[in-house]
């Protein structure tokens, strides 16, 4: 298949290209319209459809002969746990969870909150409350108090979901805890809360509200799926590091289901009955859509891996995940490879496993740097997409389309728009710019399905956040340019964009070059305030395990040079700080905007997706003693 006239056809004949996507679900009643527009004048797809989603995931292949196909593998190097359920096992699992969540009052259109670790029992709560029409809202697990209460009250769950507790490498976190502090601060109270209860940790109940799951299940009836309309919501996703109001992403029923069906064939390359392994969290889009919800509406065998990339026990442990589970295609965030390069720089700990069944690594949710990019493709000697999207998408919006036709990768890019996706780059008064040339990553409307549709009950913050920058576009925050073959470069988001002395430079160009030092593990470039020039950019270093810390002199002249070298002394890069870790959430991003607060002796809120404060302290003395930023005022 050629990917230009299959992506064209996408954007020429949409309603036509979207309609022959859905003929592929197991519907109950097929669309009426295919693209319209509601009340609000927003875009909706497959208006009048029926399904459930839920059913789409596993009755329909139980149906069809995958009763006895492995469905989920469950893999906690953290508990030295593995458990695998086929489709049949999984249903009979969720049918009875549904039960249980009805029995507790949860109906079609109720919410329910999800807090919960990387264990099975997410995914079957997730697929529970889809069967039942109820509309789900996961909340990552080891959340604070108070970021938990103000999505408490802003979904205002009939139910909450939780563990007693889980397991970070070796640390147990108090789930409940959180939840009772939570409660103690939220004003909307949920009526029931459901505890999964793990053998190293025990939870205290409150009689009347907190109810034993292994208990609740073992009275259970399986209860059958509840047809939803299509436009209905299947969930909200709070936006990571929300501060103040929550930002509740919405997902539909039908555009998320056929998105979800359609980027595994085309984007993902994958076939139904192979293992499909996104190692993530179920917190994050990245575990809704390709943890739980694509790979089992496809008919794959998806892996739940409660772990880390290193430390349980070492940076072996992806290696060991793939051989030990078949893997075809994995998905995970740069970051990770990143963790498993410092600790294995050579790769060594590679060695004992045969990973020749991966066709395909996948990699988004932080900038990719080119060095990482290659070191993955030596070592397990496949193709590494690069590609790009949004909690808000759902879904890929710039990858090489692996389904459709393997293009030639270029390190640094995202390769091309997805089917669906018409991808501009736009100046501050939404023309289109040339090859090359920044500007505004924006995408005309209408969007692909799958996209949000809206924002929960917050229509006129969704339209001046998302729709009212670029008229007639959604505008995703992000700035990036494409070359002159259409492989669109994201840069970061547009204040990653600093002024030098009325040059703008982008850090990420900046970064890319950094990284591609052989003693570099990774870096942050940030724009910090100078009286001078406007800004000067700073680099922050990790060096790789090994690295003698008395060439560290050595390798910041060298950095420096580099950059003069590559972009010219226009840059204005004269200095690169070596720190032992940067401040990341826990899903891997750098917090670049925080460290330039830190530098500008900015007051700042740190986000609740922080892996860990203690790291902003030792940046501030860091920077403090550097004499960069703070120290300088």
């Amino acid at each position: 298949m050629n990917y230009k006239q299959f992506y064209q056809q996408s954007l020429e004949a949409p309603e036509s290209f979207w309609k022959t996507q859905a003929e592929k679900l197991d519907w109950f009643r097929f669309p009426e319209t295919i693209l319209s527009k509601d009340e609000n004048g927003l875009y909706r797809w497959y208006k009048g459809g029926r399904l459930n989603t839920s059913y789409l995931a596993l009755d329909h292949h139980v149906a069809n002969g995958r009763g006895d196909q492995a469905a989920l593998i469950y893999d906690s190097p953290v508990t030295h746990t593995k458990k695998t359920y086929t489709y049949s096992e999984l249903l009979d699992e969720v049918s009875r969870f549904a039960a249980v969540l009805q029995s507790k009052g949860v109906q079609k259109g109720d919410t329910v909150v999800i807090y919960l670790p990387m264990i099975p029992q997410a995914a079957i709560a997730m697929l529970a409350c889809a069967r039942l029409g109820a509309v789900h809202s996961v909340v990552f697990g080891g959340f604070a108090p108070h970021e938990l209460a103000i999505r408490i009250d802003d979904a205002k769950p009939k139910a909450l979901v939780t563990a007693s507790g889980g397991m970070e490498i070796k640390r147990v976190i108090d789930y409940m805890k959180i939840v009772n502090a939570a409660l103690n601060e939220s004003k909307h109270q949920p009526d029931t809360v459901i505890v999964f209860q793990r053998e190293f940790i025990q939870a205290p109940m409150k009689k009347g509200r907190d109810f034993d799951w292994q208990e609740e299940m073992s009275k259970a009836d399986p209860v059958s799926y509840t047809e939803v309309e299509a436009t209905d919501p299947l969930y909200i996703l709070y936006t990571s590091g929300t501060t103040g109001t929550p930002k509740g992403v919405v997902r539909d029923n039908g555009g998320h289901a056929v998105a979800m069906r359609f980027s595994m064939e085309y984007v993902y390359g994958v076939k139904p009955g192979e293992v499909f392994w996104a190692a993530s969290d179920v917190g994050w889009v990245v575990g809704h859509s390709y943890i739980v919800y694509a790979p089992l509406i496809y008919g794959c065998t998806t892996v739940l891996y409660e772990g880390k990339p290193i430390k349980t026990p070492d940076a072996g442990v992806f290696w060991r995940v793939m051989e030990e589970h078949n893997v075809s295609v994995m998905f995970t965030a740069p970051t990770a490879f990143r963790a498993i390069k410092k600790e294995d720089p050579e790769g060594k700990l590679k060695a004992p496993y045969d990973t020749s069944r991966l066709r395909y690594l996948f990699l988004a949710g932080e900038r990719c740097d080119v060095n990482t990019l290659e070191w993955a493709g030596e070592l397990l000697k496949v193709p590494v997409i690069d590609h790009w999207w949004q909690t808000e998408s759902g879904w890929p919006m710039l990858s090489n389309m692996t389904g459709v036709e393997l293009l030639p990768i270029k390190p640094g890019s995202a390769a091309k728009p997805v089917c669906g996706f018409n991808i501009q780059m736009l100046d501050p008064d939404g023309n289109e710019v040339g090859p090359n040339s920044e500007g505004a990553v924006a995408i005309k409307l209408p969007l692909a399905p799958g996209c949000l549709p809206n924002l929960w009950n917050d229509t006129p913050r969704f339209i001046k956040s998302y729709l009212s920058p670029f008229p007639g576009y959604y505008f995703t925050g992000d700035g990036g340019y494409k070359d002159e073959d259409g492989y669109v470069f994201i840069t970061g988001r547009i204040d990653d964009i600093i002024n030098v002395a009325g040059h703008r430079l982008s850090t990420a160009e900046m970064e890319e070059i950094v990284a591609s030092h052989q003693a570099v593990a990774e870096c942050a470039v940030i724009g910090i305030a100078d009286e001078l020039k406007g800004q000067i950019p700073v680099g922050f270093v990790v060096l790789k395990a090994g690295i003698d810390s008395s060439m560290g002199e050595a390798i910041q002249a060298e950095l420096i040079q580099m950059v003069r070298q590559t972009i010219g002394p226009v840059a204005s890069f004269k200095t690169v700080v070596i720190v032992d870790r940067l401040p990341k959430t826990r899903s891997g991003k750098i917090l670049r905007k925080i460290m330039r607060h830190i530098a500008d002796g900015k007051a700042f809120k740190p986000p609740s997706t922080i892996e860990d404060m203690s790291v902003l302290g030792e940046l501030e003395q860091i920077m403090s003693d550097e004499k960069v930023g703070i120290g300088t005022k």
